[in-house]
């Protein structure tokens, strides 16, 4: 399985949508709090993402909950 982190802000909508995504996929994630991991947001930030959520999937950068590019990055449908 691939290493799969989810970058999200507090009552962010798009936050909760991926969170139950991952869970009714059975995908295993790190949670990081953007609003107090501040490394973690410029880290988003360096990598063109400006708001949440952010999925990271190996070294995949995916800014916004887009379940297409989720998908094949982990290859799944």
């Amino acid at each position: 399985m691939k290493q799969v982190a989810l970058f999200t802000l507090p009552k962010c909508k798009w936050c909760d949508e991926a969170k139950a995504y991952f869970k009714a996929k059975k995908i295993r994630y790190n949670l990081v709090d953007l609003s107090t991991n501040k490394k973690a947001l410029n880290d988003c930030k360096k990598h063109g993402c400006s708001g949440a959520p952010v999925v990271l999937i190996e070294n995949q950068w995916i800014c916004g909950f887009d379940k297409e590019k989720i998908n094949k990055a982990l290859g799944i449908r």
